[in-house]
């Protein structure tokens, strides 16, 4: 298997709380992992971890690399794409093709290249007619879909998605369950929506008391109803490695 993430004895303390605790993890080329648990219980904080934008200790190994320096970590970034759980906080340039043409620009591509990819980029994603608005007047769903552009744009080996359907509409959430449903790239994906998990994911953590614990979604009778989670016995562990 191709391991394209790795932690190991990860610990991160904040506000003299060990948020992450002697925590390791992997995410294999293609994977799609749910990170569940409960609020507060770290799971941004691990996204961040991995990206470089919260200070830990322990081993990260991100593409072959070790990751020890902020110059580390901005390589890291140009290959594991970070969604964050508010948009507004993603998205800052004037205009629409502005956002998405920021992050290639950032990587070094020439203007014109990259407002040529962004322009393919929000094509790709039947976005195209939001190229030139403004992007503080866009409605809720559009900027959590431009901001999935943006992203996208830095053609990324993996997603990291903190709560990708948070405060959408059934239009938009379709559109983004869609989207990410046709990508073949690995993700881990933080979310309460266990539809959008049952759908998405093939392997299943809880994160509780600063580590992870190996898990299996299961959705019984019809797909309305609900989809359960179920820790694994330690015996079943290796299920879920």
């Amino acid at each position: 298997m191709n391991t394209l993430i790795s932690l190991e004895h990860v610990c991160v303390v904040r506000d003299g709380r060990c948020v992450l605790d002697d925590l390791s993890l992997t995410l294999e080329a293609g994977e799609r992992l749910a990170l569940i648990g409960s609020n507060g219980a770290g799971k941004t904080t691990l996204l961040r971890t991995i990206v470089g934008l919260q200070r830990a200790t322990g081993e990260i190994l991100a593409f072959g690399m070790h990751c020890r320096s902020e110059a580390d970590f901005r390589q890291v970034r140009a290959k594991a794409a970070y969604l964050f759980q508010d948009p507004d906080d993603q998205l800052f340039c004037p205009t629409v093709i502005d956002d998405v043409a920021f992050g290639p620009l950032n990587l070094g591509m020439l203007h014109q290249e990259a407002m040529d990819l962004a322009r393919t980029i929000l094509g790709e994603l039947d976005l195209g007619h939001l190229a030139d608005r403004i992007t503080h007047r866009l409605s809720g769903g559009e900027k959590r879909l431009v901001s999935l552009a943006a992203v996208l744009a830095m053609r990324p080996q993996v997603l990291l998605l903190d709560e990708p359907t948070n405060a959408l509409d059934e239009a938009h959430l379709e559109r983004m369950l869609d989207i990410l449903s046709r990508l073949p790239i690995a993700m881990i994906i933080v979310s309460h929506d266990w539809a959008l998990l049952e759908h998405l994911t093939d392997r299943a953590v809880i994160l509780r008391g600063g580590r992870l614990i190996p898990a299996m979604l299961h959705r019984h009778g019809q797909w309305t109803e609900q989809v359960h989670l179920h820790e694994l016995a330690p015996g079943d562990a290796s299920d879920a490695t």
